[in-house]
């Protein structure tokens, strides 16, 4: 919205402290990604293997989705972040101690359970961090979306090659540095405004309006977030899109492979691939910060994830490693089209004294769809070779975008965002 004079509000200064706590936590988790990849394929040799880490670090996300939303609602949703930040950095240092001491021989096992260790932390920050930008910037936020995505796709591009540089190095190197980024992130989020006094309200005013007969229990109140999501057909339809596109698209947990097997490139070429990701998504989240959706949202997205999939076939059958580069360039691109739209449209649409339950419901489906979907390209990896895993998942996401284009008319529908848009909190002087 603008003012009375044509100029934008600035945004409060809260929003950044999350955007750049966002980040810090991001440019860590990416370069920590490859490196563990790397060391994880070094050590056995075997595709499925990179699945069984995704699917270690998604149990948590899954398992914990009903309590940890719950407590995003309930508690100082800053505190969560940093008490989930505190134990990644415990998790990560754990982890540079494993690898700078393992042989080539070593058990991998205990870098399955430290993964764990990092999936529990991140899926007790997830809701309550994605949750606090919708709480500071009220009806800023379309502007506020792009922003945190382009922070987090500069993660994406710096991330993956300064690890792969860093496991040049040393291989405690990109833990450390990720441990250290996780200091950073709690050092800015505890700078961010206490937004409790306003969910305090907005909770009370839900309350009154449901009656005192109808307060749920501590159960249902925790499984409310997903009930809400069900009974929402834009919300179910744009989440559940996601996961099943990325559940089989998700081509980038075989990169380790596909740089090894495919394209005969080691830590430094694999790093620049990871980074063709951010450098894709970030220039595009760029120009969405420029020039955002604003027309035909539903439309916009479907037509995104086609692309996607599209471009997850072409980086199946090529052999030659700029094609493969410029492949996950638009296949990136066209996610961050995906990430855009969702990220502004599942906050929009929930009110917020549900945003914690909501948004850790659906990450349980994000989760489902990049580290349950690791784990179904490493399985499909194992058993139908590199090039035709990524090929069915490419095939497997075209026919999902034509699937959603029946199911979810809501979806498929929306024009505008104000157009879905829940009551804001009310306002204050953050």
């Amino acid at each position: 919205m603008t003012s009375t004079s044509g100029k934008r509000k600035p945004l409060p200064p809260g929003v950044l402290f999350v955007l750049a706590a966002s980040a810090a936590h991001s440019l860590g988790a990416m370069a920590m990604a490859v490196a563990l990849g790397k060391v994880l394929f070094d050590l056995t040799g075997r595709p499925l293997d990179l699945g069984w880490l995704g699917l270690a670090e998604f149990l948590p996300t899954a398992l914990l989705a009903p309590v940890v939303g719950s407590a995003a609602d309930r508690f100082d949703r800053r505190r969560v972040v940093a008490v989930g930040f505190t134990l990644e950095a415990a998790v990560y240092v754990a982890l540079a101690a494993y690898v700078g001491s393992a042989g080539s021989s070593a058990p991998v096992w205990p870098i399955f359970a430290l993964a764990v260790g990092f999936g529990t932390a991140r899926a007790m920050v997830a809701p309550a961090i994605r949750a606090l930008p919708a709480d500071l910037a009220g009806d800023q936020l379309a502007r506020v979306v792009p922003l945190n995505s382009a922070a987090w796709q500069l993660s994406m591009i710096a991330g993956p090659v300064l690890g792969g540089l860093l496991l040049v190095v040393g291989r405690p190197l990109p833990f450390l540095v990720a441990a250290a980024g996780l200091v950073v992130g709690i050092a800015l989020v505890t700078r961010v405004p206490d937004v409790r006094p306003m969910l305090a309200l907005a909770r009370a005013e839900a309350e009154a309006e449901r009656g005192d007969g109808d307060r749920p229990g501590p159960l249902r109140e925790a499984l409310e977030g997903l009930a809400f999501v069900r009974r929402t057909p834009i919300l179910l339809g744009a989440i559940s899109l996601d996961l099943f596109a990325v559940l089989f698209g998700g081509a980038v947990a075989l990169l380790p492979a596909i740089a090894e097997t495919r394209l005969g490139v080691g830590a430094i070429g694999l790093g620049w691939l990871r980074a063709a990701t951010g450098i894709g998504a970030g220039a595009t989240t760029l120009l969405l910060a420029w020039r955002p959706v604003g027309r035909r949202v539903g439309r916009v997205l479907l037509s995104a994830v086609a692309l996607f999939g599209v471009a997850t076939l072409v980086l199946a059958f090529t052999r030659t490693y700029a094609v493969a580069f410029v492949a996950l360039l638009v296949l990136s691109a066209a996610d961050a089209i995906s990430v855009f739209i969702r990220g502004t449209l599942v906050p929009l649409v929930t009110p917020a004294v549900q945003r914690g339950r909501v948004l850790a419901t659906e990450n349980v489906f994000i989760g489902a769809s990049n580290e349950l979907g690791a784990f179904e390209s490493g399985v499909a990896g194992q058993i139908l070779g590199i090039s035709g895993a990524v090929a069915l998942g490419g095939a497997a996401t075209l026919a999902i975008v034509v699937l959603w284009w029946f199911l979810f008319p809501a979806l498929r529908d929306v024009d505008r965002f104000a157009d879905v848009a829940a009551p804001a909190l009310p306002t204050s002087d953050l």
